[in-house]
């Protein structure tokens, strides 16, 4: 029957992008937190860093993610991705068309999404 529906992984991992392996959860209680972003064509993002995991689906366009040690990778229209935990990094639209990215972060009650990168310190 052509009206079943299908299931289709897209990622099963416990690395990040950068093949970091993730942390063991924290201890407390969990706050899940699901963010569009739209990143519009030649913005760069601030650097900083995640305290919490979080992964998601680039929907539209596509995200270059610098390490803040260099490493870089490039995620396309329908690809998913682990972001780094503990580690500074930003995100660049390279693109001539918006980027529209769903982040979904496994998180806990008043922790913060990200956290700027002050080169200061």
């Amino acid at each position: 029957c052509s009206d079943q529906v299908q299931s289709i992984e897209l990622l099963r991992t416990s690395q990040s992008w950068n093949n970091m392996e993730l942390p063991d959860y924290p201890q407390g209680k969990p706050e899940i937190v699901a963010v569009k972003y739209i990143i519009p064509p030649g913005a760069k993002l601030n650097w900083h860093h995640h305290v919490s995991m979080n992964h998601g689906i680039l929907v539209q366009g596509e995200l270059t993610i610098i390490g803040k040690d260099g490493v870089t990778t490039t995620i396309k229209e329908g690809e998913a991705v682990v972001e780094m935990v503990d580690a500074i990094h930003r995100g660049e639209n390279k693109g001539k068309k918006p980027v529209i990215l769903y982040m979904f972060y496994l998180s806990q009650k008043d922790l913060p999404l990200s956290v700027p990168y002050n080169e200061t310190k």
